[in-house]
């Protein structure tokens, strides 16, 4: 039976360092949340948090009707995977699964039922025999999987458990992961800092930042509607544009490069901002040898990189102010300009979002940075 957790207004610091800081967080009974961000977000110390593993300084957290705050992890009904499988070597896989049970005082007869019926949920149940130095490394998953899983636990919490994988094979868990929680109805704490993972398997993502929840949402929430120039540059690829908002017209960026651009959406905060940024994500972007007349956003560039993606195409494009940008556009078309060529991106207002360009200062190079907005942050 899958239970909710709750967590109202949580603190944890160590010494002067806030780990996590005044955080509020309701996951449902049955969902899959997952808690995203990047290294030392807090978000591994809001499950350890939930498992019993640390205890927060202030606030309360609930498992069911349960208050867990200060309970012991044997006495939560949840059990976590992590990222190092720690298997034990010198047993077999139906004993590794079995050992919970075993110090549980379950009778052998009782025990052999729930390992069988926890490797066939994992459908590993033809390697019962086998010791962990003879799986592959998805293999040896979901033998943790099973470990966790054997007791029914009305909440799973896994911390960054597929990070030690090859990409082909995470991606391969990833769709397993999200069937096994739908079948089996229960509730799964997801932590990571892979932004795929998350957007892949979630009901819905807390992105954490700082110690902090930034946002909360489903992935198409978040990915198409962010409130933050954090959220929108950590969840996928996204060009920021730096310049300033147009005193004569909110729903406009004045950029560095003298470009006017519109939006449709502006986010809290932007309006006010010393410096904000236009946001437009590359596949939303289009290539044109001629200036576009239809009145969409436009900047104009040279080619300088084409990455081939399958299906798409990325270009890399340099302005002469020096800024690159992005633009993924399908492979099948109309002539598709070349490295050198000088061409124009352009793109509609209704793609385009206006945010403070507060928070980028944190971001990871997985998306186009406007030169304006980074030489606003040196300065800074």
């Amino acid at each position: 039976m899958a239970s909710d957790v709750r967590l109202d207004r949580v603190t944890k610091t160590y010494g002067d360092f806030h780990a996590v800081d005044d955080v509020s967080l309701h996951i449902q009974a049955g969902e899959f949340m997952s808690v995203l961000g990047s290294s030392g977000a807090g978000k591994s110390t809001v499950l350890k948090m939930v498992g019993g593993f640390e205890l927060p300084d202030t606030g309360t957290i609930t498992i069911g009707e349960q208050d867990v705050t200060f309970a012991p992890p044997y006495r939560r009904d949840v059990n976590t995977v992590f990222q190092s499988y720690a298997l034990f070597p010198h047993m077999t896989v139906a004993e590794n699964v079995a050992y919970g049970p075993r110090q549980d005082r379950v009778s052998r007869a009782e025990r052999t039922t729930q390992v069988r019926d926890a490797l066939d949920m994992v459908q590993l149940l033809h390697l019962a025999n086998r010791k962990p130095d003879q799986l592959s490394g998805g293999q040896q998953q979901r033998v943790a999987l099973a470990r966790a899983l054997v007791k029914r636990p009305s909440v799973l919490l896994l911390d960054e458990p597929l990070g030690a994988l090859d990409r082909k094979l995470r991606q391969q868990m990833q769709v397993e992961l999200k069937l096994l929680q739908h079948r089996l109805e229960l509730t799964f704490m997801f932590v990571t800092h892979d932004q795929e993972e998350a957007l892949a398997m979630s009901d819905r993502i807390a992105v954490m930042r700082n110690g902090r929840i930034e946002q909360i949402g489903s992935p198409v929430e978040l990915y198409d509607e962010p409130r933050t120039a954090y959220v929108a540059g950590f969840i996928g690829s996204q060009n920021f544009i730096g310049g300033t908002i147009d005193t004569t017209n909110p729903e406009q960026l004045i950029a560095d490069s003298g470009a006017v651009l519109a939006a449709s959406r502006v986010a809290q905060g932007a309006a006010t901002a010393v410096r904000a940024v236009a946001a437009v994500r590359p596949e939303n972007v289009r290539l044109s040898h001629e200036k576009p007349t239809d009145g969409s956003n436009t900047i104009a560039g040279r080619i300088v990189t084409v990455v081939m993606l399958g299906d798409s195409l990325e270009y890399v494009l340099v302005t002469d102010q020096g800024q690159e940008y992005l633009a993924r556009v399908p492979r099948f078309g109309d002539r598709l300009p070349e490295t050198g060529e000088k061409v124009w991106m352009h793109w509609p207002r209704e793609r385009t979002s206006l945010f403070s360009a507060e928070g980028l200062e944190q971001q990871e190079p997985r998306f186009a940075q406007d030169q304006g907005a980074q030489n606003s942050r040196a300065a800074g």
